[in-house]
């Protein structure tokens, strides 16, 4: 079992590390398989899946006042999917945002035979990693009937496709952000994920409304890179940056050098003052 979790971890970076790189050949059970991004499209929020609990729930539920991690796997896997979750779960335990007040997670099966029950495991197993307030609140784990699981997958571009001869899903490994409207705003390739990248990106999605100052800057220094799915470096605007701070810091040792120069002629034409009397 664990030399398969391997085989399949691996497949799963190969198939997300193709998604970039087209123009090399994919093995036979990779084809059909992909992870496009599709920035700034709309996801269906008028979806029906059924939560932890079997209750029906548009997905618009979730949306509205903040943004919205989501994450497709199937419960029944063994290797990719579990270590994706456990990764994201792990990485927003790191942060000091709050989830079901400054986000919420949305973990999607895309394999219609999972069940509520099977959410209900899932929950409880990957609370106890997060080890935090708010995991209830904010993190929801979905399943639908094939329909609805066709039609949100493909509007935010992931491809699957199942193989009959491990009776298993072949698909790619990666995470998605989304604005409080819907929209596609950030895809986060592979399973590992940086708490600093979520956090920016969740940062972004829901327009500075969350984060600290602290996080403003930081989105300034770094750029979204799209082929590596993650925040690289922005040395151009790091370069504005500290052009704008040695401005600043010039002008201000002017002022303070024309306020003394202009204090020390006050004192001098005082002096020269003749006293009477």
């Amino acid at each position: 079992m664990r030399s398969s979790c391997h085989r399949w971890a691996l497949l799963a970076g190969l198939l997300t590390a193709a998604a970039g790189q087209a123009q090399y050949a994919r093995p036979a059970i990779a084809r059909g398989v992909d992870l496009k991004q599709k920035l700034d499209a709309q996801i269906p929020l008028d979806l029906v899946f059924r939560n932890e609990t079997g209750q029906a729930v548009p997905l618009r539920s979730y949306f509205g006042d903040k943004p919205v991690l989501l994450s497709l796997v199937y419960f029944k896997c063994a290797s990719v999917c579990p270590m994706s979750v456990r990764e994201t779960t792990m990485a927003l335990s790191r942060l000091p945002m709050k989830p079901g007040t400054d986000y919420n997670v949305l973990v999607v099966s895309f394999d219609p035979q999972d069940t509520p029950a099977t959410a209900t495991e899932q929950k409880l197993k990957y609370s106890k990693d997060f080890q935090q307030a708010g995991f209830g609140d904010g993190f929801h784990f979905l399943t639908g009937s094939q329909d609805a699981i066709s039609k949100l997958t493909e509007a935010v571009g992931w491809k699957y496709v199942w193989d009959e001869r491990t009776k298993q899903f072949a698909h790619a490994a990666g995470i998605m952000v989304a604005t409080p409207e819907g929209r596609l705003s950030r895809y986060l390739y592979g399973v590992a994920y940086a708490s600093a990248d979520i956090r920016m990106a969740l940062v972004e999605a829901a327009k500075n409304k969350i984060g600290s100052p602290a996080d403003y800057i930081l989105l300034f220094c770094f750029h979204w890179d799209e082929t590596q799915g993650k925040y690289t470096l922005a040395i151009t605007n790091i370069m504005k940056l500290a052009a704008g701070l040695t401005v600043l810091l010039l002008g201000g040792m002017i002022f303070i050098f024309l306020r003394k120069e202009k204090k020390e002629r006050s004192e001098m034409n005082w002096k020269k003052v003749p006293h009477v009397g």
